[in-house]
């Protein structure tokens, strides 16, 4: 299998090189370049043509929000991780609506970067139950509207009701008794369907076509 191909984007030295240090000590992965600052993401993501991009939040010349949107939008097979050393929900919710497959804090145990990195190249990190409950924040406040067609099959929305409580593929297996390979399946074809990226995407999708009814 080839290794899973990552770029760095870090105005830092230091955390460029604890990056490194991490990812390199598990052969799955390859570093294919770094970026100092948002707007050479940008470039370098077009360059590299990387599987994955480290992406910090606050960087020069163009941060990490807004390099995010403009490599998603150009190149949207690419994976984002938004790496902060907070988990201030606020700043991380506004890079998922972006476009970012979710973010990993820099104080984590190294094994914990290589199995979430695996996750997301793989299509099968869950959202987190954090930006679970920021979503439902959001549209509790927002009034009800009359529900549009779902082109979902019935199976398809229950799939969608478990992501939106940010279940992972096997807690989905276990709930609905499938495998999750038939999970992963269902989850790739919901968001081909609905030409979305990842499954914070699909969930505010859901909330704003009224799939999901918010109960208290």
């Amino acid at each position: 299998m080839n290794p899973i191909r990552i770029l760095l984007a870090d105005d830092h030295s230091f955390a460029r090189a604890a990056m490194k240090d991490i990812i390199q000590a598990d052969d799955s992965f390859e570093i294919v370049g770094e970026a100092v600052n948002g707007r050479e993401a940008v470039l370098m993501a077009e360059q590299t043509m990387p599987d994955i991009i480290l992406m910090d939040i606050s960087m020069p010349e163009i941060d990490g929000l807004e390099a995010t949107k403009l490599i998603k939008d150009r190149f949207p097979y690419v994976k984002i991780i938004m790496v902060t050393v907070s988990d201030d929900i606020t700043h991380l919710f506004e890079a998922i609506k972006r476009g970012a497959q979710g973010y990993l804090l820099k104080n984590l145990h190294p094994a914990s970067w290589h199995e979430y990195l695996r996750a997301v190249a793989f299509d099968e990190a869950p959202m987190s139950r954090e930006l679970a409950v920021r979503l439902l924040k959001e549209f509790s406040s927002v009034p009800a509207t009359i529900p549009e067609k779902s082109p979902l099959t019935s199976r398809e929305q229950e799939i969608l009701k478990c992501v939106a409580r940010g279940k992972s593929n096997k807690e989905i297996s276990v709930d609905l008794c499938i495998s999750e390979h038939t999970v992963k399946n269902h989850l790739k074809n919901i968001l081909q369907k609905l030409h979305l990226d990842n499954r914070v995407q699909l969930t505010r999708y859901a909330y704003e076509k009224g799939w999901i009814r918010i109960t208290k």
